[in-house]
């Protein structure tokens, strides 16, 4: 049987419209559900926040840097809270998730009507929860502190979100990316832990709260990550266990189906021992697993490498790449797409 296919979010061409346009004819048949492609300033994942921190009344720069590989990559701007600002009394406003996606879902709402995106297809809306948002942008000693405000104001675009959009076309994922898996991988004290065990907990029960007030009627799904600045992860993972365990914690503790769990795969682990933990995954019977095996670098051939390797040890799951695709060259794009199409089409 053809394979789904699964796009994380950002697809770097010029509009919403163009996304749904060029989805709807390359992979129409294998999507279950379709982002607007997070153009324009969004291009580049949650650096289109920095307003929303750098605006803000209680907050002013810190001197602090966040940086990713060293010096060679990026390098953001973290804030502080001005002096006699106490982190209870932090609140955050608009923070023009739901605003974008109002807009995005009247595109696709058209192009559906117009026969350019399968009847069958949802409407899918990536939100990031706090901590990754304040892992660039907040002082470390105060990121604890910022998560839950932050946090609130998730929680009020997702109340937006599922107010103005039809619940039987909107699906809502959840990004849970390095500022977690990162933090996993190297079991070093962090904010919200001094160990693996703590962390994988103290995250879990954040994001169960945000995955509890999707609706339950709309798709409700998960995209782990460990970086994709420079198309380099942020720490390279041992294997898939983290991402197991951290799945498994959801899957017991979110009171609502979930419909769809992605884990990225990098491009050189087509080896037994990455895959091995999945004998550990316990999903619900309704939640489809997602495997980011698709590389443009090696193509499909590579991809089926990865591919057979993982069926030894999970047999059904659909198929994606490790990130999205926002900081890749548009020109790649139609290959890209073209590797998906085949390889679901074959496996």
């Amino acid at each position: 049987m053809p394979r789904h296919v699964h796009l994380v979010g950002s697809v770097p061409l010029s509009d919403a419209r163009e996304v749904f346009t060029v989805l709807g004819r390359e992979l129409g048949p294998h999507l279950r559900r379709m982002p607007d492609g997070e153009t324009g300033e969004r291009s580049d994942w949650i650096t289109w926040l920095e307003p929303i921190f750098a605006g803000h009344d209680a907050f002013e720069p810190s001197g602090e840097l966040f940086q990713l590989h060293g010096a060679l990559q990026r390098r953001d701007r973290r804030y502080r809270l001005k002096p006699g600002v106490a982190p209870e009394s932090v609140t955050f406003g608009n923070i023009l998730y739901g605003d974008v996606a109002i807009r995005s879902y009247a595109a696709f709402a058209e192009c559906k009507q117009q026969g350019l995106v399968p009847r069958h297809c949802k409407f899918q809306v990536d939100l990031v929860p706090a901590h990754s948002a304040i892992w660039l942008y907040v002082q470390e000693d105060l990121q604890r502190a910022i998560d839950a405000p932050f946090n609130d104001a998730v929680l009020r675009e997702i109340d937006k979100i599922a107010a103005n959009i039809p619940h039987d076309q909107l699906a809502i994922q959840l990004d849970i990316a390095s500022a977690v898996f990162a933090r996993l991988e190297r079991a070093q004290p962090s904010p919200y832990g001094r160990d693996k065990a703590e962390m994988q907990e103290t995250f879990a029960d954040i994001v169960v709260r945000l995955a509890d007030r999707v609706p339950a009627d709309v798709d409700l799904l998960f995209h782990f990550c460990y970086g994709d600045a420079g198309h380099k992860h942020v720490v390279e993972p041992t294997d898939i266990g983290d991402m197991v365990a951290f799945a498994n914690r959801l899957a017991r503790q979110v009171r609502r189906p979930i419909q769809l769990l992605h884990m990225p795969v990098p491009r050189d682990r087509s080896d037994d021992a990455y895959f091995a933990p999945l004998a550990r995954l316990d999903l619900a019977p309704e939640t489809e697993l997602c495997l980011g095996l698709v590389h443009h670098t090696d193509g499909v051939d590579g991809t089926m490498t990865r591919l057979r390797v993982a069926q030894k040890h999970v047999e059904a799951f659909a198929i994606a790449t490790e990130c999205g695709f926002g900081r890749r060259d548009p020109a790649t794009i139609p290959e890209l797409l073209r590797i998906h199409r085949e390889v679901a089409s074959r496996a």
